[in-house]
């Protein structure tokens, strides 16, 4: 009982660190340090994977109250966040500023549908064996991608277009009823999607030294940039393929009256 108590304790830490991590962020970003708020948000991914792990080591049941904290803190992290990061720019101002009620529109929207998501997950959707619907970290995963390639450091080219086009598409992912694998051991993504997640590290931290484009530093943070994006782009195509048989309803919450008699 005292290793369970412990494994669960730290999960809960976990989940705090990642809805404290979601705070920072937000606050980086309106500040107007976005790289460093968007490298905050990878570490609240790590922690949020982190507390999910230690839940499992500890082996007890899922609990209502495990469940609701952590939704709670991927509402921040996953929900609240992303939003802020689509709706500050404080790079290429003037490229954004004429699509600025866009921004604000695709933000709502990206936040509204990881609210619903996380809702739906809380209430039953936990009770599956895998997502349907992207999840809210993977999504995220995406959109600190999409930032860096098109807003800062635009490893492409700011392209407000382009940019909000393609989140407004990941939003819509998180509420189809496709089929993703959750990311544990044994699942063929794992390595997939352990590598994106490095890659998208090693970008991130080069570039808050804000090196000049087309130096090594730039370069390196681009073409690690570049496996992270092509690692969740394969994942978002090839990760449907990976759920094994068909996805089962989560089973029916008990009546609070009791069982029902025919």
């Amino acid at each position: 009982m005292d290793r369970r108590r412990g494994f669960q304790t730290a999960a809960n830490l976990a989940t705090l660190v990642n809805a404290l991590l979601g705070v920072d962020a937000i606050a980086y970003t309106l500040a107007g340090n976005k790289l460093f708020g968007l490298l905050l948000i990878v570490g609240a991914i790590g922690f949020d994977g982190l507390d999910g792990m230690l839940h499992r080591l500890g082996g007890g049941p899922p609990t209502v109250s495990g469940r609701v904290l952590d939704s709670t803190a991927d509402a921040i992290s996953f929900g609240v966040a992303p939003a802020v990061f689509l709706a500050v720019h404080s790079y290429g101002v003037q490229t954004f500023a004429p699509y600025s009620v866009v921004g604000y529109a695709v933000a709502a929207l990206v936040m509204a549908l990881a609210f619903v998501r996380l809702i739906y997950f809380t209430v039953r959707g936990y009770a599956r064996p895998h997502f349907v619907g992207a999840s809210t970290p993977q999504t995220t995963l995406a959109l600190v991608l999409l930032l860096l390639f098109l807003d800062q450091p635009a490893f492409y080219r700011p392209d407000p277009v382009l940019l909000f086009g393609a989140s407004a598409g990941l939003a819509l992912l998180m509420v189809l009823p496709i089929p993703y694998p959750k990311i544990r051991r044994g699942e063929p993504t794992r390595p997939l999607m352990t590598l994106t997640s490095l890659a998208l590290a090693v970008a991130l931290v080069v570039a808050q030294f804000v090196p000049a484009r087309g130096s090594p530093a730039w370069v390196l943070s681009e073409a690690a940039a570049a496996i992270a994006a092509a690692g969740i782009a394969l994942f978002y195509l090839l990760g449907p393929f990976t759920v094994r048989g068909p996805v089962p309803s989560p089973p029916e919450p008990p009546s609070p009256e009791g069982p029902a008699h025919a």
